[in-house]
């Protein structure tokens, strides 16, 4: 049976996201070995049976750094004789494909869970990125998956690869098991909201994500503010932390203050999203720059009204005046706005919610994004 190695950056990717797929070709009876930076999850992931090697990757870049990376993956791949590597996330995509061609692997696939170019950047800095990830698809790559329809289309018309070579395989989460409010116990639920002191008066919007300027978590806690002038019954939920290896420090220290708010209930990381989110009732991700966010999607499959910025990603998954509100980015007042209009229209949250949930069984579900990918790895030989 073939071997896979998949890499992306961090362990936390790979339990986040890239678990379930890793599981699906496991039982199919490939041997999967994973290699990215061990942040402390890599004995979790072990009792879960996978095989998990650590191979430290930077997530800037860092051109020493960066060297002694390759070289540690090409001695992996030499040595473990790998038919296909499977790449992900930004910086390990491009070291790992490197790796792969200089240590001959056969097959080379990069799942784009989002360029890093994206609208917005300044011309020049949007250019360099833009031709890496082509010169890395066209030279380093033999698949190339995209998770945005904006990006596979791109893909298509700038001809980064033969059209044969490039296929869209969308993004989703398990709706059925996990992100399903009849799965959710309602004693969880009424422990969350006794543990934030919320009563069934109050209505909680909620964000999950890192906490980085990126995220638009700072016109977040703005306009919140600016609600809770005109809105007495609101309260914030915030969920994410800023990982010690993540490039944005700053917004760390800065936000430290504005969260120390009795209507802002910041919980840190937490595993319990699916029963954060149930005690929500609108979710809001203000972000600056996306792939195809599951965040939202999680939020969708629990019947939640979502407010989004109009970017790549949240454009695809939010029908602006049908599941919730599109914002531009950066723009407070369009987001308070939204956000009273959805505090103080429990019918229009509630029809919102309901067509979030017929979106995503429709287009987001979690078995059809791995189907897709269990067909490639069966066609490769």
């Amino acid at each position: 049976m073939k071997k896979i190695l998949q890499i992306c950056t961090i362990d936390l990717s790979l339990q986040e996201l890239l678990k379930p797929l890793i599981v699906a070709l496991m039982e199919k009876g490939y041997v999967v070995h994973n290699a990215c930076t061990d942040t402390g999850r890599f004995e979790s992931l072990r009792k879960d049976g996978l095989t998990m090697i650590s191979v430290p990757i930077d997530r800037k870049i860092k051109p020493l750094s960066n060297l002694v990376s390759i070289y540690r993956l090409y001695r992996l791949m030499k040595k473990e004789k790998y038919d296909i590597v499977h790449v992900h996330t930004p910086i390990a995509s491009v070291l790992g494909r490197i790796a792969a061609k200089l240590a001959g692997v056969k097959h080379i696939i990069y799942t784009a869970h989002g360029f890093y170019f994206h609208e917005g950047m300044p011309k020049v800095v949007y250019l360099l990125f833009y031709y890496v990830e082509k010169l890395c698809a066209r030279w380093f790559t033999d698949w190339l998956l995209l998770q945005s329809k904006e990006d596979y289309e791109l893909s298509l018309n700038k001809n980064f690869k033969k059209k044969d070579r490039i296929l869209h395989i969308g993004n989703g989460v398990d709706i059925y098991s996990k992100f399903n409010l009849s799965s959710i116990p309602e004693s969880e639920v009424r422990k969350l909201k006794k543990d934030f002191h919320l009563t069934d008066d109050h209505v909680v919007f909620a964000f999950v994500g890192r906490l980085v300027k990126e995220k638009g978590i700072f016109e977040l806690i703005q306009a919140f503010r600016q609600l809770k002038r005109t809105t007495s019954n609101v309260k914030l939920l915030v969920i994410g932390d800023v990982h010690p290896s993540e490039r944005d420090q700053k917004s760390a220290q800065e936000l430290k203050k504005l969260l120390e708010d009795d209507d802002i209930i910041a919980t840190g990381f937490r595993l319990d999203i699916p029963a954060l989110l149930a005690i929500s009732d609108v979710f809001v991700l203000p972000s600056h720059r996306e792939g195809l966010p599951r965040s939202i999607i999680e939020a969708m499959a629990l019947c939640k009204p979502i407010i989004a910025t109009n970017i790549r990603g949240c454009r695809e998954e939010v029908i602006d005046g049908e599941n919730g509100f599109l914002v531009e980015k950066a723009n407070v007042q369009q987001l308070f706005e939204r956000m009273y209009q959805l505090a103080n229209d429990r019918a229009l949250r509630e029809r919102f919610g309901k067509r979030s949930r017929e979106i995503v069984e429709k287009f987001f579900d979690e078995r059809k994004v791995i189907d897709i990918q269990l067909a490639l790895f069966e066609q490769l030989s």
